[in-house]
């Protein structure tokens, strides 16, 4: 079983050590990566792709030095290496505005405000990991005890 890969891109260390921490859940199954800028995210996609590996999720932040969440989110959305990573944007400070660019732009999968609840956080990747696993066509039965089981049993009965 090959460990899912998780970026997690927030500018604060404060956040992403939180924000690790809460996704501690999932560290059997998953390689949790912390980036503090998209271009040190960037860095860190050249280095999966050149391993052969993919991308499962990415939990990002808007506001940043440099490239934003979202124009990072649009730009990899465009990124044909990772077809079937999954994409949250964890923010407290978009408008509007920028949620809707998120979401026609960068097809974001999911959206959560900060401060956030850690059991949302929880539920929400367990069904953002369920999808990519079944997208990408791995075999789910080892990944079975972080998944959203009703929601795997649902989309297989529907194949």
């Amino acid at each position: 079983m090959q460990l899912l890969k998780i970026i997690c891109i927030d500018d604060q260390r404060e956040v992403l050590a939180t924000l690790h921490k809460d996704l501690n859940h999932f560290e059997n199954y998953c390689q949790i990566i912390e980036c503090e800028s998209a271009a040190e995210a960037e860095e860190v996609l050249d280095e999966i792709d050149a391993a052969g590996n993919e991308l499962a999720l990415i939990i990002c932040d808007h506001i940043m030095p440099g490239k934003n969440g979202i124009d990072f989110l649009i730009e990899f959305h465009h990124d044909l290496r990772f077809p079937h990573a999954k994409k949250l944007l964890l923010t407290g400070m978009a408008t509007h505005q920028d949620t809707i660019q998120a979401i026609n732009e960068a097809d974001i999968d999911h959206y959560i405000e900060k401060p956030w609840d850690r059991s949302d956080l929880i539920q929400t990747t367990k069904k953002l990991l369920t999808d990519y696993i079944l997208e990408a066509g791995l075999d789910y039965q080892p990944y079975l005890t972080i998944l959203d089981q009703p929601r795997l049993y649902q989309k297989m009965r529907h194949r």
